[in-house]
Order: structure tokens, then sequence, then C-alpha cells
């Protein structure tokens, strides 16, 4: 999975410096390899804008890069490698249902077309609402593009936009906003959520399932995610950000930064006027991300559920961890706090780098100020969020390049990259006596 993504971050590369993709000139080889690994990791974060640097071929290629990295390279892989009539290696059935199940799957291939399927109708209706929106705006060809192109940009939580100031100039739009926010949440849930979904709401009777405690979870954690950030962001804004907008305005842009601010990079206010306060929110919602198997990045909403009930389980001092009348086994309590310790380190370590990059060792108290922006800037990119402050465009070469690596590990997950890098160590059949240590 890790070779996959490279592969596909490198072909981009190599697409986006064909002729013609850009209106004018050419890129340069490194803000050609940002854009590609921005496109594949679904992250967002530009360093030219969309909207005017590329030509129509430019923008098909990040689609299409959008479209492969949201999915995932191995789905495409195991599709295409079904079409021609092979076999599909055990390890690769593995690595897929690891992706889009949190249990093995009897059939991989209905797996397969379900996520694919489901994709697809998805951006279709959200692209067909989108067009009766546009096309009483713009020509019927352009109406059409950009109605395809945001609603997979948003399906596939990328935040890529066809307009330079992503959708301020629709913050009022009521269409717009939910249509879009809808398509980010969907995508934000994870393939075996949305799967899950249809069959508890129209089956009926012995047909009707139970919720599995993992869609239990996303869907609580999301729908309280999204109405605290909501309330906290207009809380913190409304004197500030929000002064000059109505009741309505001020709460659609809220419930709009509340829903993209976890993954998708999208927005309607000016990030870069957003008060620190508000900055360090959206910080943490970067952070936490959508949701396992999903298009999005982060510690993922599930990983937030099992360590808010391990610390309910230790206060109360409960041995086992429990939710939802379910006691969750210990390796997924171990994986998910190992989840949040590594990615607390790789933020940390990312964002020393990219202040040394940006002219750390100038010792000037001036530049303190920008330790924010750098660490907005470093947790959007782990979280493939693609909001910034606006420090994208102007980062040196050196700070480019340690993004689009951050962007990699973020969409990959910092725990898959440790364990396709790492040594397998054996246990063996003895274990080391215990002698305790004071921790707290």
């Amino acid at each position: 999975m890790l070779i996959s993504f490279i592969v596909a971050t490198l072909i981009g590369t190599a697409l986006l410096k064909l002729p013609g993709t850009v209106m004018n000139g050419e890129l340069s080889l490194v803000d050609a390899f940002f854009t590609a690994t921005s496109s594949v990791c679904v992250t967002g974060l530009i360093v030219v804008d969309t909207a005017s640097t590329f030509s129509p071929l430019g923008k098909f290629i990040l689609l299409m890069l959008i479209q492969v990295g949201g999915l995932g390279i191995m789905t495409f892989s195991v599709m295409f490698v079904m079409m021609a009539g092979k076999r599909i290696s055990f390890k690769e059935q593995v690595m897929i249902q690891d992706t889009f199940a949190h249990s093995p799957a009897k059939d991989l291939k209905s797996l397969i077309i379900s996520v694919a399927l489901l994709t697809f109708i998805i951006e279709f209706i959200g692209a067909l609402i989108l067009f009766a929106r546009w096309s009483w705006e713009f020509p019927f060809e352009k109406a059409i593009a950009l109605s395809v192109f945001h609603s997979v940009s948003a399906f596939c939580n990328a935040g890529f936009s066809l307009f330079s100031d992503s959708f301020m100039g629709y913050r009022g739009d009521i269409v717009i906003n939910l249509t879009v926010a809808v398509l980010i949440i969907l995508g934000g849930l994870g393939f075996l959520v949305l799967m899950e979904i249809p069959s508890l709401l129209f089956n009926k009777g012995k047909k009707r399932k139970q919720m599995t405690l993992h869609t239990k979870i996303v869907l609580i954690m999301s729908a309280s995610l999204t109405v605290a950030g909501l309330v906290l962001f207009f809380l913190m804004e409304r004197n500030n950000l929000l002064k000059d907008l109505d009741l309505w305005d001020s709460i659609l842009a809220s419930f709009f930064q509340s829903v993209t601010a976890r993954t998708a990079g999208f927005n309607t206010v000016d990030i870069n006027l957003l008060s620190p306060v508000t900055l360090f929110l959206m910080i943490i919602f970067m952070f936490i991300g959508a949701s396992p198997g999903s298009t999005g990045g982060g510690i993922k909403t599930s990983t937030l559920g099992v360590l808010i009930a391990l610390m309910k389980s230790r206060l109360m001092a409960r041995e086992n961890v429990n939710l939802f009348k379910r006691t969750l086994p210990k390796d997924v309590v171990a994986r998910s706090l190992s989840i949040v310790l590594i990615s607390f380190i790789v933020v940390i370590l990312f964002t020393m780098v990219l202040l040394l990059t940006e002219g750390g060792n100038i010792h000037d108290p001036t530049q303190r100020g920008q330790f924010l922006e750098m660490l907005f800037e470093v947790v959007s990119a782990f979280g493939t969020v693609g909001l910034s402050t606006g420090i994208t465009s102007s980062l040196s070469d050196a700070g480019k390049v340690t993004v689009s690596l951050l962007m990699l590990v973020g969409r990959l997950g910092p725990l898959t990259i440790a364990l396709a890098i790492g040594k397998k160590i054996a246990e063996g059949r003895f274990q080391y006596s215990e002698e305790r240590v004071m921790t707290g």
C-alpha cells in the first residue's frame, strides 16, 4: 500500500509536468510533486491556484488523482485484476478487508463492487444537485465541469476547488452549503458504515440487522463533533469574523466549517482572519479527522471514542473497557493508544522540521507568531484536511517536500507506515518478569 501511493504520486507528478496541463508555462518539479501528493492523498493543500493555473487537461488529471486517492490505489488495482480474470493473492485480500471492514469479508469481489458503486452513485447524485444550482449561473459545459469536480472532491474529502476563494462566494447559499457538507459527511463516515445504514433503515423484521458497535461509535462521534464544532465556532467568532453576518449566515458558516474542518478543506470564511483560539479549535478537529475506511485522515473518530471509553473505565476503576454493553478487545484499545501516541510524535517532529526550514534559525521575536500557522499547516497536512492560513504557497522547496511527505503519512496512517517500514519481532513463548514504575 505504501509503495502504491508513492508510485501513484510519482505518476501524477509526471502527468502534471506534461505540456498543456497549465495555462502558461509549466509547474516546477517541486510544485508538481506537491500538487500530485495533495491530490492522491486527498488533502487539498495547494501551492498554486487550481482555478487559474491549470488547463482543462490539468484539472481532469487532478480529478482522476483525487478519485483514485479517495477510493484507494489498492481498490483500483484489485478491480483491474478482477476485470482481467486473474486471481487476487491472499495478502491483497487481507489488505483490502483491513481498509474497508473491521472483520473479514466473505466475498471480496462483492465488497469492492459495493464500494465502487456506492461511491459513484453518491458522487452522481451530488453532481446532479450542484448542476441544478450552477446551471442558472454558468454555461452548460462549465456547470457540468464544476458540478462533477466539486462532487468528487467533496465526497473524497479532497478540498480542491475550481474557485480561487473556495466557497466563500457561496457563504449564504443553502443548496451549495448543504450539498457539499452532506457529501463531505458521507465520505468521512467510512464505506462500512455507508453500506450498513440502508439495511438498518429499510430492512424490517428478521432481515433487519443489529447496528454494529463500530457504526454506533462512528455515528455518535461524528454527530457530536459536528454539533460541538458548530456551537464553538459560532461562539468564538460571533464578535470577530461573523459579526457582519446575519444570524442565519453565521450559523450556516459555522456549520460548514465544523464539517469541513475535520478532513475536507473547503471554506466559506477566510481562515487567515480567524482568532487564535478558533485556529486552535480547528487544529484539534483536524487532528481527530474522519472515520476508518473513509476518504479522510486524522486519528479517526472511532479512535477518539475508544479513548473516551478507556478514560471512563479507568476513572471508574474498571479493568475492562466497556462501550454500549460491549467489551472492547485489548488489542483494539492498545492500537488506539498507539495511533494517538505516534500521531502526536509525527506532528511534533514535522512541526519542528517545518519551523527549521522556514527560517527557524533566524532569532527574530516577531517570528514567534508563526508557530501557530506552522502547527496549523502540519496538522492540516497530517489530517489530509487542506485548510491553510495562507502560508502554503510561500513555503520553501524544503518546506513543500516536508509537507508532501507528511500528507503521505497522514493518508496511510502513522501506524501503517510504522508497520510497513519496521521489523516484526517474534515474541517467543516466554515473557520477562514484571516490575512496576511510577506514572502520573
